[in-house]
């Protein structure tokens, strides 16, 4: 079973921590089965960088970051070392353990819950 922690630039947000069988699930789908506010406006394609970021822990459970995914982080609010596309990041292990920050939002236009 995988389990998945969000923590938020926004410290007003607490911590948010989902378990389950996440497999092939990107992070932004789990932000959305589990009502975690990410914004995104490209519908999870991979066309923007509204569903930006930050892998703390358990990179080596998701998808490898492409080419164009790097391209539209170059484009996000404060891209770090760490920085992946929510929608690009495909959970592969049944037993991932991962940590996810979520950048504020409040600067962010896009598509909320």
């Amino acid at each position: 079973m995988a389990t998945v922690t969000f923590q938020f630039e926004d410290t007003h947000i607490p911590s948010k921590t989902v378990t389950g069988d996440f497999l092939d699930m990107s992070i932004l789908e789990l932000t959305e089965e589990y009502d975690v506010h990410l914004n995104h406006n490209c519908g999870g394609v991979c066309a923007c960088s509204t569903c930006h970021v930050y892998i703390e822990k358990g990179e080596e459970f998701l998808e490898e970051i492409s080419d164009k995914e790097e391209d539209f982080i170059d484009r996000a609010n404060n891209p770090r070392i760490e920085s992946r596309l929510g929608c690009q990041c495909i959970i592969l292990d049944e037993d991932a353990q991962i940590t996810v920050t979520i950048p504020d939002q409040s600067g962010i236009i896009g598509h909320e819950h």
